[in-house]
């Protein structure tokens, strides 16, 4: 929750500092940032999925640098894309894209301790990556380092809350034992690359809109567009607890069933509860934005449905890879693709582009909802011993 907030206020400022005009270009380097992240969030799953099963943490930390490397590679190949897709600086771009190799690393630390069940500790990382991450890109926008010195302020404070998150992990798996138990067999980046499609799609889906506003509206409804997307990360990331919580079980193929009904019904629930407050604190923005803001104050509660629903979306597809079955994402993959055809075909408002994108994620999240539900009903159990006499006279048959 910690991190979320700094999040939070890091865009309400930037908005507010950064003007109208400027803080659309800040937003979809941000969006571009997220989708950096992805690698990092497919780590983070895949790590914590064989930590449940045993593997050797030792190998999953030496898969964990492997992927940061080829993370790196792939980013210095794309900051002359984003440069000139988003039309900012390469300055810009490499800043939203520096940070990518050392959120691999982070959330590979962080799948150690959420696949070990150190839940206090894994609250102590997320709060202090969050803040990290947070504090100095504040820092660098107050005194006037704009978007691309607010945001290689903030991959410098994620490089240091890897290092932390490394000692408290390796602090943590040592006190209990767990680090020197398991065998060592090697963990291959396949799983890695399964779920990061998974994720990719999950993200891309999520921020498309931010970088298909700076197509097709002018600055300014662009900038509008983007401080209402702060309630669909509000809605978005608010429950996240849920799905680090259930993860490990439904990791478990005895548990797996129950937790993704658990995981679903949750995220439903606070999913509504987000809206109904989106829709009550609506009149408040402008008051924290600027007057300028006040014509999507009405539309604040369509941003944060939009989030909710996305929500729901990413519990399912974290069911998909904790039991390996990511060909799903392809039902969200082609939602992107439905959903950014449209934008750029059609929509030319604020209103039409938060439609088009509500629609979208809300038939692309039944469908996927639909087909992880059948599916856990449909996994098959633990087969169950029979009990054994307490005479001992008698020798249950197993076979």
């Amino acid at each position: 929750m910690t991190a979320n907030v700094a999040g939070y206020l890091l865009q309400l400022l930037a908005a507010s500092w950064l003007g109208v005009e400027g803080y659309s270009e800040f937003a979809s380097l941000l969006a571009v940032q997220l989708l950096c992240a992805v690698p990092a969030l497919a780590m983070q799953n895949v790590v914590a999925r064989e930590v449940v099963r045993g593997a050797s943490l030792r190998a999953v930390r030496a898969m964990m640098w492997r992927c940061a490397a080829m993370v790196a590679a792939v980013a210095v190949v794309l900051i002359p894309v984003v440069a000139g897709v988003l039309n900012v600086g390469v300055w810009a771009a490499a800043a939203a894209l520096g940070a990518a190799p050392a959120l691999v690393i982070l959330s590979g630390e962080q799948g150690v301790l959420q696949g070990g069940n150190h839940f206090r500790a894994l609250a102590t990382v997320l709060a202090m990556a969050g803040t990290a991450r947070v504090v100095p890109a504040l820092l660098a926008l107050a005194l006037g380092g704009g978007a691309a010195g607010a945001l290689w302020a903030g991959a410098a404070g994620i490089v240091g809350a890897a290092f932390v998150a490394g000692r408290i992990a390796r602090s943590t798996t040592s006190f209990d034992g767990s680090g020197d138990s398991r065998e060592s067999a090697a963990v291959g980046v396949v799983p890695v690359l399964r779920a990061v499609q998974v994720q990719a799609a999950l993200m891309a889906l999520s921020s498309v809109d931010l970088i298909v506003v700076r197509i097709v509206l002018d600055e300014v409804d662009a900038s509008r567009y983007s401080l209402g997307t702060i309630a669909t990360k509000i809605a978005f990331w608010l429950p996240q607890a849920v799905g680090v919580v259930l993860y490990p079980r439904m990791a478990k193929p005895t548990q797996s069933a129950r937790a993704i009904r658990d995981a679903l019904s949750v995220l439903s629930a606070i999913g509504v509860v987000a809206v109904i407050g989106a829709a009550l604190a609506a009149p408040l923005a402008p008051l924290f934005a600027g007057a300028d803001y006040a014509p999507i104050q009405g539309l604040l509660w369509l941003f944060a449905l939009h989030g909710a629903i996305l929500a729901v979306l990413q519990g399912a597809l974290l069911s998909a890879i904790a039991v390996e079955r990511t060909a799903l994402a392809a039902v969200t993959w082609i939602g992107l693709a439905i959903e950014t055809t449209l934008m750029l075909a059609f929509a030319r408002t604020i209103e039409a582009l938060i439609g088009t994108a509500v629609s979208v994620a809300a038939v692309t999240t039944t469908i996927v909802a639909v087909v992880v539900l059948r599916a856990a009903r449909t996994t098959p159990r633990a087969p169950q011993l029979p009990e054994v006499p307490l005479s001992g006279a008698a020798r249950p048959d197993l076979d």
